[in-house]
């Protein structure tokens, strides 16, 4: 086996995948079995700078230079040969936001990212004219909002594209875009694979109005198909990719997708009546459509599949950030007192002790888990808030499993809207994410928040930039014809690794109970946005 994974490197039968998380840049090298051969991963948070949230361009290459050095080390350290050609490459990042550039390719203003919640005037314009809806975090919605704030950058917007598709310009020098990923900037037109057209001319009239004439479409990038040649790797591309300068150009380029793509890919959720879920710093889930919604809804956004079919998402914009900020204080308790528990034990520890002695209903703890606001909620501002009673039962167990079921607490509510409202239901719903790492504690209270099956797969803990390297894979391994869904189950699938959960009918109650007390308690949230941040 050594033998053939190091032909497969020094011959460059080899597939990367690069995805820029929210809190983690990750670069993964798959050989031809689909199994990770080496990888390597940078950690960075958003900054909160002049009100956006946003990240640095240069910090988004250090980051990537970071991940492929740690990578190629590790191909070095492991196998002994040098890394210098890869078969094909795939960048998949986090979908929407905002990155305008002007003629000379210069970035008009700092990364807008999906966090914000500062376009709901556009959005809402938006939706009404396009009888369809479009979300705060989508690109088209910055870009509307930049022009009825009046902002002066807009004049010279030349480009606009989402964070994989800039990197991808630069490695490739191509302004394309996964059909996925583009879905998320403006509405696409299933028939097409293209975008809205008619879309297209009502934005182009509300603009031109405002006294603008240039026309969405000359700025927005070239949607692709999954399995599309996208580019290839060229000299600068290379160089900006390894610093080391070993790596040669000439790699096959996936379309760049956004997470949401990568997480249907890496979860073989792509074809009709499948979904998934992601659960990171922000939560989404995808349900593959096999019929039209009945309505328009403000929290259901209508998205793509890489391949275009149209997908039901249902996208949170907080997640585990607070879990995560209480466990690295228990963590910092943990050292204080001398113990050598690592962060994964201690996670184990505390997510247990909640499934074995936390109470159903978590004793009538609540939680908002909202580092930044929450546009299915109407709250405009981050304000994380625990909330109990004289009389609710709060100890440790019930404490941590407050903090697990808040964390999935707004995807309940979006996703209720298609159970329940749309009846759409699913043949299979798959989960991935960090908070899968500690085996069935998540998994089960996820299962009885949905009251639906949950499957978890091996990979559940680094989904995103393996599904991109799968879907770089599929360029230059697909057949005539084959469609990506096809490609999944008879190469990557065949017999995959995973565990199913199902509904607990005490813990579907307790949920119950919990999200109604949620729902009761987000006066008190939103009157938290009050409290003034050390920052302001």
């Amino acid at each position: 086996m050594m033998t053939t994974i190091k032909d497969e490197i020094t011959t460059g039968q080899t597939a990367l995948g690069i995805e820029m998380g929210s809190t983690r840049i990750k670069a993964v090298l798959l050989g031809s079995n689909h199994e990770v051969i080496a990888s390597g991963s940078y950690a960075w948070e958003n900054q909160l700078i002049d009100g956006f949230w946003t990240y640095s361009l240069e910090q988004v290459w250090m980051g990537i230079q970071a991940s492929y050095t740690e990578l190629r080390t590790a191909v070095e350290t492991q196998y002994g040969v040098t890394l210098t050609k890869i078969g094909s490459i795939g960048v998949s990042a986090m979908m929407h936001g905002y990155l305008p550039f002007s003629t000379e390719d210069e970035l008009l203003v700092p990364f807008r990212t999906w966090r914000n919640n500062t376009t709901g005037e556009a959005a809402n314009q938006l939706t009404k004219h396009f009888d369809f809806n479009i979300p705060q975090r989508w690109s088209i919605a910055h870009l509307y909002q930049a022009i009825l704030n009046q902002e002066p950058h807009v004049k010279r917007v030349s480009f606009l594209t989402t964070l994989a598709g800039y990197v991808h310009w630069q490695l490739t020098g191509e302004k394309v875009l996964g059909i996925g990923d583009a879905s998320g900037m403006f509405p696409i037109d299933e028939a097409s694979h293209n975008y809205d057209q008619e879309k297209l001319e009502k934005f182009n009239h509300l603009i031109n109005v405002l006294g603008y004439s240039f026309k969405a479409q000359d700025l927005l990038p070239i949607p692709l198909l999954a399995g599309t040649i996208a580019g290839h790797l060229t000299v600068n591309g290379a160089h900006k990719l390894d610093v080391s300068g070993q790596l040669k150009e000439g790699a096959v380029m996936a379309p760049p997708e956004g997470d949401a793509g990568t997480g249907m890919t890496g979860t073989n959720s792509v074809k009709k009546r499948t979904g998934n879920i992601s659960a990171g710093t922000s939560a989404f889930s995808m349900v593959v459509l096999d019929q039209p919604l009945s309505n328009v809804h403000r929290d259901i956004d209508i998205v793509t599949t890489p391949e275009g079919a149209p997908v039901a998402m249902v996208h949170t914009n907080n997640c585990t950030s607070d879990v995560n900020a209480w466990m690295k204080m228990f963590t910092e308790f943990s050292q204080l007192i001398g113990s050598d528990l690592s962060v994964d034990q201690l996670y184990a520890k505390l997510f247990n002790h909640s499934a074995d002695n936390g109470e159903d209903d978590c004793g009538g703890l609540v939680n908002y888990a909202y580092l930044s606001g929450e546009n299915i909620t109407d709250v405009q501002e981050g304000r994380p808030l625990f909330v109990r009673t004289p009389n609710s039962h709060f100890n440790l167990a019930n404490f941590i499993k407050t903090q697990i079921y808040s964390a999935f607490a707004p995807l309940k509510i979006g996703m209720d809207i298609l159970t329940k409202e749309e009846g759409i239901t699913t043949d299979s719903l798959i989960a991935q994410g960090g908070l899968f790492r500690t085996p069935i504690v998540a998994q089960q209270v996820l299962a009885d928040a949905l009251n639906t099956p949950i499957t978890v797969m091996a990979n559940a803990g680094e989904g995103g930039p393996w599904g991109m390297a799968i879907l770089a894979q599929f360029v230059v391994a697909k057949q005539a014809n084959e469609s990506l869904s096809d490609y999944l189950d008879h190469n990557v699938f065949k017999d995959p690794e995973s565990s199913t959960i199902t509904p607990n009918a005490a813990g579907v109650a307790g949920y119950d109970k919990f999200i109604d007390r949620y729902k009761d308690g987000l006066v008190a949230e939103t009157a938290a946005e009050k409290i003034t941040d050390l920052n302001d």
